[in-house]
């Protein structure tokens, strides 16, 4: 099975451009939201994990908040 991510990302956001980076490196496909840019999903993320902080990565069913490689690695070796 080939691991897909969703992240949420804004606009200003350096730790989103090394999540969505670092997914490239290690060939990961994924899918970006833009929260600034389309509010309701901002809304959607705060109600579905709690935080409003940015990126946040839906990776195998994990949440991911953060640029955090550990994290990614361990949702893919689940």
């Amino acid at each position: 099975m080939t691991a897909k991510a969703t992240v949420y990302v804004s606009s200003t956001c350096p730790y989103c451009t090394m999540m969505t980076n670092y997914l490239d490196e290690i060939h990961v496909p994924y899918e970006t939201i833009n929260v600034s840019t389309d509010p309701v999903a901002g809304q959607r993320l705060v109600e579905t994990t709690g935080q409003m902080g940015v990126p946040q990565t839906q990776l195998n069913g994990k949440w991911i908040l953060g640029f955090d490689p550990a994290s990614v690695q361990a949702a893919l070796d689940a």
